[in-house]
């Protein structure tokens, strides 16, 4: 720069006419450069505004030249807006922007809105407008139409980036990152290039075409097209590549790199056999593609987590073991999550006979010990034995959950009908449910366990008293019990024929290694995930014993060893092995969370609202493994007696 070369220590200071030009030059630029002015009162003012869907945008003008520039996003309300009074609004935005330049001052404000134009003479008028209106009277200014092409000021600002400049740079950057994932070239332009001028070429074609010179069948293709043997379809690219189709032909080297290009990069995600093959076949051939397409998808690893199955469910339908006795199996279950009751009840204990369908109802508390609930039945007295349902497949035990889904129905219709607490209606539940007709043993359980109807008072008639007693009483008993076995065959094979309708046999042999499906509700095994991103399955686990004819023993590792191993076939997936396939347990630290016990961290907030003329108090619940998007709101009286370390400063 000649200006700035008189300015250093020993120069001899001549102005010629280089200098002349740089300062012509400079003053030219300084003063028609579109940088902002200093505004003066006597010229006037004239605004610019504009609004989209994403942002308000104005522009403060004097005699052509910017005075300044003003922009903001729209609120998440604003975006609701119709258009008409996100026009306006933008026109409020400006005035109240520069309230210091424009108050008191006679001045012009331009839309591209034309309705805009007659606001003031409009008679209906909703609250938001009539507050701005209010507002727009201590200005004095004239409201015009400019058609949006000529706005390009105020629309370039209502529709700018949300990102600053240096932000722009930092994700121009990542981008390039982004594409150097996807295994594409990047050839910059300058120095200093930005994704405007960015040539994106593939290498992973460069480098089929560059493995076609030393593959041994590529070679001999090469060798017979050049000799002009009849080959259809063979050609050559421009490229000298050799392709079938004009589709680039893969040597054996590579095809699986592009086989894993095409199913585990982030522009494919994990498709399909079918959808896989069709995409690849419309780009690549080699003999024997569709198969190699259904061996590499079915051996993914991550497909075979995650991908969910279409087909019947597996296992078909085991009856259990008619018994001989009444009261010789027993199965039992818990009713959980019902409203504490006067003496502290929050659950109710199911145990139903599996011959007579007898049932008994037991209010407990969630609370209760193990040994508590032993004594309950006097387990150890009685040399009951307990066996164990497979996890997480409630149909294993069906009797149960059908009896608690009939309870819970009843429940209802009593709290609804005869108000009061649960607990006090519970004892004339189970009375109604045993003195009611099953389908399966044709009779009622009351009957089936006690050989004679129970006297209601419904019915109150005689019931033959005379035979209820004395040696015919055992008879009559037996008699019952022989017809409800056979009863009880015809249910179940009856069942069975319907169930298996829907389900699919499948098996497998000591020492196969498969995947165990796991649950995405709350309170179940997440294994690092949240919510509905946790995998559909994991393992893959080695199978131990064969228990019955659908369920298995697996080898779980140490983190799950609070979960019982014995699986129904449904729950578990065939693991296609593979020797890429590295297998890491560092997910699987759950300590106690892969029971369905939920551990709370701390109480982020509470509440009271009133219910009925009470005061109640509810505390919001942070929980292990979870983030606070999943707290949920609990009662603090049922919190604090839960988790009373929570409450403690």
């Amino acid at each position: 720069m000649p200006m700035t070369r008189l300015t250093r220590k020993g120069i001899k200071f001549a102005w010629d006419e280089a200098c002349e030009r740089a300062f012509q030059q400079l003053k030219k630029r300084l003063t028609t450069a579109p940088v902002l002015v200093i505004p003066t009162r006597e010229l006037g003012y004239a605004v610019y505004c504009d609004a989209s869907h994403d942002g308000l945008g104005c522009v403060l003008m004097q005699e052509g030249k910017v005075v300044a520039y003003a922009s903001r996003q729209l609120k998440p309300h604003e975006k609701n807006y119709p258009t008409h009074d996100l026009e306006l609004a933008a026109v409020v935005f400006a005035l109240k922007s520069w309230r210091h330049y424009l108050y008191g001052e006679k001045f012009e404000v331009f839309s591209d809105h034309k309705s805009l134009k007659y606001i003031f003479t409009q008679r209906d008028l909703n609250l938001r407008q009539r507050r701005w209106m209010e507002y727009l009277e201590d200005y004095d200014f004239e409201l015009l139409y400019h058609p949006g092409k000529a706005n390009v000021v105020a629309d370039a600002l209502s529709r700018k980036p949300r990102s600053t400049a240096a932000f722009l740079a930092i994700h121009e950057w990542k981008m390039l990152e982004q594409l150097g994932e996807f295994d594409l070239e990047v050839n910059e332009s300058a120095v200093h290039a930005t994704l405007f001028t960015l040539v994106a070429q593939p290498t992973l074609l460069s480098r089929v075409l560059e493995a076609q010179q030393s593959d041994e069948e590529a070679v001999s293709f090469r060798a017979r097209v050049t000799s002009d043997e009849a080959m259809d379809g063979w050609t050559f690219s421009p490229d000298s590549g050799l392709r079938y189709r004009s589709r680039p032909f893969v040597p054996l080297a590579l095809r699986n790199d592009v086989l894993s290009d095409f199913h585990h990069s982030r522009l494919a995600v994990h498709p399909g056999g079918t959808k896989m093959y069709h995409d690849l076949r419309r780009q690549y051939w080699w003999k024997g593609m569709k198969r190699a397409v259904a061996d590499f998808v079915s051996t993914c690893l991550t497909c075979q987590q995650v991908k969910a199955e279409h087909q019947r469910p597996a296992g078909l339908l085991q009856p259990l073991e008619i018994p001989e006795w009444k009261w010789e199996h027993v199965t039992m279950d818990f009713v959980t999550a019902l409203p504490r009751s006067q003496r502290q009840h929050d659950a109710v204990w199911v145990i139903v006979d599996h011959l007579t369908k007898s049932a008994h109802f037991l209010p407990i508390r969630m609370t209760d010990s193990v040994d508590v609930l032993e004594d309950c039945i006097l387990q150890a007295a009685m040399g009951t034995q307990l066996l164990l349902s497979t996890a997480f497949h409630p149909q294993t035990d069906g009797q149960s959950e059908r009896t608690i889904q009939t309870l819970e129905d009843m429940l209802r219709a009593c709290v609804m009908d005869f108000r009061g607490n649960w607990e006090d209606h519970l004892p004339l539940v189970e009375f109604a449910y045993n003195n009611s007709y099953q389908a399966s043993i044709q009779m009622a359980p009351f009957e089936a366990l006690y050989g004679r109807p129970c006297r209601s008072p419904l019915c109150w008639t005689e019931v033959g008293e005379a035979s209820a007693f004395g040696p015919d009483l055992v008879q009559e008993t037996i008699k019952k019990i022989k017809v409800i076995r056979k009863r009880l065959v015809t249910a179940q094979s009856r069942q069975k024929c319907y169930a298996n309708r829907r389900r699919r046999p499948l098996s497998f042999s000591v020492g196969d290694h498969v995947f165990l499906k796991i649950s995405p509700r709350r309170g179940l095994m997440r294994f690092g995930k949240s919510g509905k991103l946790s995998p559909r399955f994991i393992g893959p686990f080695q199978i131990l014993d064969k228990v019955g004819e659908v369920a298995y023993r697996l080898a779980l590792p140490p983190q799950l060893s609070g979960v019982h191993p014995v699986f129904h076939v449904s729950m578990l997936r065939k693991y296609n092995r593979d020797p890429s396939h590295v297998l890491d347990w560092t997910e699987l630290a759950l300590e106690q969370d892969a029971s369905y016990k939920e551990q709370p961290i701390r109480i982020l907030e509470s509440k009271s609202h009133v219910l009925r003329g009470k005061k109640i108090t509810i505390v919001r619940v942070l929980w292990k493994h979870h983030g606070v998007e999943e707290s949920t709101w609990e009662d603090e009286l049922e919190t604090r007696s839960r988790y009373p370390h929570l409450f403690v400063d």
